[in-house]
């Protein structure tokens, strides 16, 4: 279990950092429209913020009911959107693995992460602690 939240919080910085480097990108479309830099860089908002919601889930998920709806809608969701706007934008195949396949692991392991964490207090009255 240890792996799978390590590479849940790989996940979510890699997606944080992906929307952040869409929203760099912005200042070089010169060539564009104001409206459409500022949809651009709204994109790469979104995208930064998925990410750090996914890594709130993986914080505080287990204690969190609404959370955990809210990320794991958010990230249906934005895998959909992906695919959809990968294939209508005519991505290149990297591309299109890159932000397809971060979607659909934080997806993935959004739903995988449901195992119940004791508490401290819980820690203490049984003398033992579930493993990572």
């Amino acid at each position: 279990m240890r792996f799978l939240n390590r590479l849940y919080a790989f996940v979510g910085w890699a997606i944080v950092a992906l929307g952040g480097l869409h929203m760099l990108t912005t200042i070089r479309l010169s060539a564009s429209t104001p409206a459409f830099r500022v949809w651009f860089f709204g994109a790469g908002l979104a995208m930064a913020l998925s990410g750090a919601l996914n890594l709130l889930h993986r914080a505080y998920g287990h204690s969190a009911a609404g959370l955990r709806i809210v990320c794991r809608t958010t990230n249906i969701l934005l895998t959909l959107f992906a695919a959809v706007a990968g294939a209508l934008t005519g991505a290149g195949v990297a591309e299109y693995i890159l932000i397809v396949g971060l979607a659909g692991s934080a997806l993935i392991l959004s739903f995988g992460l449901s195992w119940p964490r004791q508490t401290a207090i819980e820690i203490g009255r049984s003398g033992q602690r579930l493993e990572d």
